[in-house]
C-alpha cells in the first residue's frame, strides 16, 4: 500500500510540476510576426467580410483569438506613437513618442520622431536614411527578446514608412528597412544598424520589383460588386496629379512623372505589395525562425494609411486596398507555413489608429462635425493671448497643443495655472473646440475613463504642450479622411492573435492597445518592456493553458 500511495504521489506531483512549469523554449514560438496595419478601423473586417479570401483576414479569425472591442487608451491617434505603443506596451505618458512630430520646447524646434541627424543614409543620397529610434525613451518586445537570448534572437523590422519599421524595431535591432520614393524607389535603412545594406538588400534593389508596380491599379474585384463603399465619382476625394477624377483605373506608370515618381507606389495597394516582397526577401535571407532563439520580425502596411487620407474611409480605392491586403496576409501565412512549419510561429495583426469619415461627406449626410477652422482659431487665440498677456506668452501651438514660456510668465509675474485657466474659458467658446485640457489638471487629477483619460495617457510630463484642444466628434477635411482623435472611430482598431500558444476564440471585453507586448511577452516567455503599463490579456492566455 505504501508504495502504491508513493507512486500515486509521485505521478500527482510530477503532473502538478508540469501544469506550474515555465515556459520551454519547445514551447516557444520560432518565429514572432507583429502586423500593424497603418489606419485600420475594427469595422473592415466585418464590411469587406463576404469577399475575403479563406487564407487571409478569415483564416486568422477563425483559427484564432479575435479580441472585438479594442481600442487605444490615449490620444493623439498618429502614426509614430500607434506603433511605439503597440511594441513598448505604454502609453505616450511614458514611452515619449508624443506625435509624427513635435514642437521640442527645449531646442525651440520641431522634431521628427525618428529624426536623428548623428546618423548617416544607407541606399539613399537623401537624407531620408538619417533616422533612428532614439527619441523613444523605453524598451521594445523586440528589444526584451533580444536581451532574453543574450542577442541570439534576431529583429527585423520593414515597413514603406521610417517610423512604422524603426519604433516597432526598437533600440537593438539587427536591423530596420523602409522605402524611399522619389527617383529611388529603393528600400533603405541607416548606419545606425549597420556599415552598408546587405547584399540581399543591394539584390532586392536592383531586381526591378519598384518598376514593376508602376501598372495599372483596377479593382481586384468586379467593381460592380463594391456594395460595401460608396459611389466611385464623388466630391470628396483626392486623387492624383494628372487625372481628372478619382476614378478607377490608374495608370500608375503615366501617373508617376506628377506625382512625385517612385512615390506614387505607396499611394497605392501595390506599396503592401512590395512590402510584403521584401519582408519574404528578409525572412529568407536572414533565416528568421531557423533555429531554437525566437526571431521577430516587425510588419508594418502603410499603403492603407495613405489611401485612406487620400481617397476616404468610404471609397471604392480603401475597399479594393483591404481586400487586396487580405490576399498578402493569405500569401504571408502560407509562406510561414511551408517555411517556418504550421504551429511554430506566432502572429498578432492590429493598428497603429483608425479614422474617420471625411468631414465634407458627414456633413452632406447632416451627421455633425463642428469641423475646426485651425488657421482661424489660431489667428483668433494669438489677438486674445496679445491682448490678455502681451506678445512673448505663445512658444508655439501645433498638434492641437499650445506651449507657453515659462520664462516669459516669469519676467512678468504671471501666474502659470491662472493662465491657463482664461486661456482654457476663451477656447472652450470658439467654434469646432470640444474640450480643453490644461498641464495643471492633467497632473493633478487621475481620470479613469472618458475622453481625460485618453488625453492624460497621452500627456507626456516633459515633452508635451500646456493646453491641449480636442476637438468636435466627426471633425475632419473636406476631401480625405483623417485621425488622431480620442472617439471611436479613431481608436477601435483590430486585434487578432494565430498561433503557436494561440487559442481559438473571442472576447467583447475590452482590450487596450498597451496589452499587446506584455501578452506576447508572456506568450513567449520573457521580461515585458520596462515602461509596460499594459496588461497580459489573461482571457486568451488562460484558455491556452488549459
Amino acid at each position: 500500500m505504501r508504495r502504491i500511495f508513493s507512486a500515486a504521489f509521485m505521478l500527482l506531483f510530477a503532473f502538478s510540476s508540469k501544469a506550474q512549469s515555465p515556459n520551454t523554449n519547445a514551447d516557444k514560438p520560432k518565429l514572432v510576426v507583429g502586423i500593424v496595419v497603418d489606419q485600420m478601423r475594427y469595422d473592415y473586417l466585418n464590411k469587406f467580410w463576404d469577399k475575403y479570401e479563406k487564407g487571409g483576414f478569415k483564416r486568422l479569425i477563425q483559427e484564432g483569438f479575435n479580441f472585438r472591442n479594442n481600442h487605444y487608451n490615449y490620444a493623439p491617434t498618429y502614426t509614430g506613437p500607434g506603433h511605439t505603443s503597440v511594441w513598448t506596451g505604454t502609453s505616450p505618458m511614458n514611452h515619449g513618442i508624443i506625435g509624427n512630430d513635435w514642437f521640442d520646447k527645449f531646442s525651440g524646434e520641431m522634431v521628427y520622431c525618428a529624426q536623428d541627424d548623428s546618423v548617416a543614409s544607407l541606399g539613399t543620397k537623401t537624407n531620408a536614411g538619417k533616422m533612428s529610434p532614439h527619441r523613444m525613451q523605453t524598451t521594445t518586445l523586440t528589444d526584451q527578446n533580444r536581451l532574453h537570448t543574450q542577442f541570439r534572437g534576431k529583429t527585423i523590422g520593414v515597413s514603406i514608412k521610417d517610423r512604422g519599421a524603426i519604433l516597432p524595431a526598437g533600440h537593438t535591432a539587427n536591423a530596420a528597412y523602409w522605402f524611399s520614393g522619389g527617383e529611388d524607389g529603393k528600400f533603405i535603412s541607416s548606419t545606425y544598424y549597420m556599415e552598408e545594406l546587405p547584399k540581399w538588400v543591394q539584390k532586392f534593389n536592383k531586381s526591378g520589383k519598384a518598376d514593376s508596380y508602376l501598372k495599372e491599379w483596377d479593382t481586384f474585384l468586379d467593381i460592380e460588386t463594391y456594395t460595401e463603399s460608396g459611389v466611385d465619382e464623388n466630391d470628396f476625394e483626392g486623387g492624383f496629379r494628372g487625372k481628372e477624377t478619382a476614378t478607377f483605373p490608374y495608370d500608375l506608370k503615366k501617373l508617376s512623372k506628377e506625382n512625385g515618381n517612385y512615390n506614387i507606389i505607396p499611394q497605392t495597394p501595390f506599396g503592401d505589395d512590395i512590402t510584403l516582397d521584401f519582408a519574404l526577401a528578409a525572412i529568407e535571407a536572414e533565416e528568421l525562425g531557423k533555429d531554437e532563439d525566437t526571431d521577430i520580425l516587425a510588419l508594418s502596411f502603410s499603403s492603407t494609411d495613405k489611401v485612406g487620407h487620400n481617397f476616404g474611409v468610404n471609397s471604392k480605392e480603401v475597399e479594393d486596398t483591404y481586400l487586396r491586403l487580405d490576399k498578402n496576409i493569405s500569401d504571408l501565412l502560407a509562406y510561414l507555413d511551408k517555411n517556418i512549419g504550421e504551429g511554430e510561429y506566432t502572429v498578432f495583426l492590429t493598428a497603429d489608429h483608425a479614422g474617420g469619415h471625411v468631414g465634407g461627406y458627414l456633413n452632406s449626410k447632416k451627421i455633425p462635425t463642428g469641423n475646426l477652422d485651425y488657421g482661424k482659431l489660431q489667428r483668433a487665440f494669438k489677438d486674445f493671448a496679445t491682448e490678455q498677456f502681451g506678445d512673448g506668452l505663445i512658444q508655439n501651438v501645433s498638434n492641437d497643443q499650445i506651449f507657453l514660456d515659462y520664462e516669459y510668465m516669469a519676467n512678468e509675474e504671471l501666474d502659470p495655472e491662472e493662465v491657463e485657466t482664461k486661456i482654457e474659458h476663451f477656447l472652450i467658446q470658439q467654434p469646432g473646440v470640444y474640450k480643453v485640457y490644461t498641464r495643471s489638471e492633467l497632473q493633478s487629477n487621475n481620470f479613469s475613463n472618458g475622453i481625460g483619460y485618453l488625453i492624460q495617457n497621452g500627456f507626456n510630463q516633459k515633452r508635451s504642450g500646456d493646453i491641449m484642444i480636442v476637438e468636435h466628434p466627426g471633425s475632419g477635411y473636406g476631401r480625405g479622411s483623417t485621425h488622431g482623435s480620442a472617439f471611436n472611430y479613431d481608436t477601435h482598431t483590430p486585434l487578432l492573435f494565430f498561433g503557436a500558444g494561440v487559442p481559438h476564440g473571442e472576447t467583447y471585453e475590452r482590450s487596450e492597445i498597451i496589452d499587446i507586448a506584455p501578452t506576447m511577452a508572456a506568450l513567449m516567455g520573457i521580461e515585458y518592456p520596462n515602461g509596460t503599463s499594459g496588461k497580459p490579456l489573461a482571457i486568451m492566455l488562460d484558455k491556452a493553458s488549459e
